[in-house]
């Protein structure tokens, strides 16, 4: 099953880009938030490991994606978040089942963003057996086998970010990010992302990447308008 950029976003953007419908009648949702994530360290290569198991699908080596860049250094795959937000402040419109597949031993997407109290539904879209497992604090851990076709929904009531393993197949790796307010997203694979209706005011936003860990910088909505921001990122 091939999966394109507009199927991931669309599975992982919509927390990012729900609307505060609570505080509609309070505040004037104007300001937008236009950012990008960029890698300022030192030149990094592409990695390839060896594939040992199930050749005839997964394909015999597999390119890292634990770190992603574009040509210009943006940084695919990071979650972002903004802090500071109304008191209170949580989704009212209902998500749908945010789904993680795996496809030729990949997981697809590689980072999902779930609610608090949402659902994700792991797929098994290879013809062979997977399993996913999960050791998480916040949220129950688990670790369930996976034939092919057949779907695992699991409700995550705690925000976290929980790695997401197959045993059966080491290189695999997927992450969901369990969110406690809408304000969080992915940045797309030029390292852009986005936040709309962004009541002014002052804020702090946090990057979270699974090789360089996290960042964050201050930044100021005005009343209306768009405020844009770098953040750069580099191994510590």
């Amino acid at each position: 099953m091939a999966y394109s950029y507009a199927d991931r976003a669309k599975h992982s953007l919509v927390v990012g880009l729900a609307v505060f419908c609570a505080f509609a009648t309070k505040v004037v949702f104007a300001g937008t938030i236009n950012g990008s994530v960029r890698y300022t360290g030192a030149p990094i290569e592409s990695k390839k490991f060896k594939v040992s198991i199930d050749q005839y699908l997964c394909g015999s080596e597999k390119t890292a994606e634990d770190l992603l860049l574009s040509a210009k250094n943006g940084i695919r795959n990071a979650v972002v978040s903004l802090h500071g937000v109304p008191p209170g402040a949580k989704t009212t419109k209902k998500i749908s089942p945010i789904k993680m597949d795996q496809v030729k031993c990949v997981f697809v997407p590689r980072v999902v963003l779930v609610p608090v109290g949402g659902t994700v539904e792991f797929l098994n879209s290879d013809r062979l057996l997977h399993n996913v497992r999960s050791d998480g604090k916040e949220n129950p851990p688990f670790n369930r086998a996976q034939p092919h076709a057949r779907t695992i929904a699991m409700v995550f009531r705690s925000p976290e970010i929980m790695r997401v393993d197959c045993d059966l197949h080491s290189w695999m790796r997927g992450w969901v990010v369990v969110t406690e307010h809408p304000f969080y997203t992915l940045t797309n694979e030029e390292g852009q992302f986005v936040f709309n209706n962004i009541p002014p005011g002052k804020y702090t936003l946090h990057v979270w990447q699974e090789t360089l860990g996290r960042a964050s910088q201050e930044i100021t909505v005005a009343n209306t308008g768009t405020s844009t921001v770098t953040v750069d990122m580099k191994k510590k």
